[in-house]
């Protein structure tokens, strides 16, 4: 930054910078300077995109990139190729774009991002340019309310897995039980469990688990999945011909983005319930998945209106995270 030019800033007027397909984005570029400032214009950029980046070796990649938002203009034109002189002081340049109603939610995986952000640059007559950018956070809701009305009953899941082969192999037998078939962030997913070790082996592992998973697209197939756990209930280790009950199980679903991305054609997210189960001697351990929705909005009761449950219920979190923890890579 110049001498001259004092600060240069993109300020959102929403501070939490959390927006909703089809909210107002608004706010000012300001300046300050310090003395007489000749610049060429101030031009300002919103862009929305998803980009994925998958190695494929050492050197090659997969790539693709799609845009949702590619909005320029200028804040201040330079007519006729003639310089704009800033007196000293403070400048502020206001600008407001409706976003549009389709764009996907915010989301930072390991090999692919929907990302938005704001850009602005000034160019001095002198020759340097100035930079600057302020990333958003855009949340696409999804309202629980408005899907099958299955998704708000209980589901039960009865699987007899087999596992190893010959003398050490042997049937395992889950019966999973989850208290409905769809949850927003902060809620509890309240489970029940029981499983018969019917294998002639020791289940060394056994763990209910709440895992996310991606997928990376590249020109329309996939190239790439990872999958992450985010809360996890742990057992005692079963012994051959033991069982295993759990009751009151509860795993907590933290702030993340709603299934499937919605309007992003390049990564696609989900989410699922699993059995992890890892018999003595077995090499990985083997897992049984049910899947799950997760939404914004969540279910109402009966004796709710509508009014009181958008009065009760708790808003849009302040933020999605914008960092991501190491993935669960075991499920296959």
């Amino acid at each position: 930054m110049s001498k001259k030019l004092t600060k240069f800033q993109i300020i959102l007027d929403r501070g939490a910078l959390l927006y909703l397909p089809g909210q107002v984005l608004s706010g000012r570029v300001l300046l300050e300077t310090q003395g007489n400032t000749a610049v060429l214009g101030l031009h300002f950029h919103v862009l929305g995109e998803c980009t994925v980046h998958v190695p494929k070796g050492r050197r090659d990649r997969s790539h693709d990139r799609e845009n949702y938002i590619d909005f320029r203009m200028k804040l201040l034109d330079d007519f006729d190729n003639k310089p704009i002189l800033l007196s000293p002081g403070i400048h502020c340049f206001p600008f407001k774009l409706g976003l549009p109603v389709s764009l996907p939610s915010t989301f930072l995986g390991r090999h692919g991002w929907v990302q938005y952000y704001c850009k602005t640059s000034l160019q001095e007559t002198s020759g340097i340019t100035h930079k600057n950018q302020q990333v958003f956070i855009v949340l696409n809701p999804i309202d629980l309310n408005l899907e099958v009305p299955i998704m708000s009953t209980p589901l039960e899941v009865n699987v007899d897995h087999r596992v190893g082969v010959g003398y050490i192999g042997g049937t395992v037998r889950c019966n999973v039980g989850l208290d409905k078939r769809a949850y927003v962030p902060g809620e509890s997913i309240l489970l029940t469990g029981e499983v018969h070790n019917r294998t002639n082996v020791t289940v060394k592992l056994l763990k209910y688990a709440l895992i996310e998973t991606v997928k990376y697209f590249v020109h329309g197939k996939l190239v790439h999945q990872e999958r992450r756990e985010l809360d996890a209930i742990v057992r005692d280790k079963i012994k051959s011909g033991g069982r295993d009950v759990l009751q009151n199980g509860h795993l907590t679903v933290p702030p993340l983005p709603p299934t499937n991305l919605l309007g992003c054609h390049l990564i696609k997210v989900q989410y699922s319930v699993c059995v992890l189960i890892e018999p003595n001697l077995m090499e990985r351990q083997e897992a049984i998945r049910i899947p799950i929705t997760l939404g914004t909005y969540p279910f109402r009761r009966d004796d709710e209106n509508l009014q009181e449950w958008v009065d009760n219920y708790v808003q849009y979190p302040a933020a999605l995270p914008v960092s991501r923890g190491t993935p669960f890579e075991v499920l296959q």
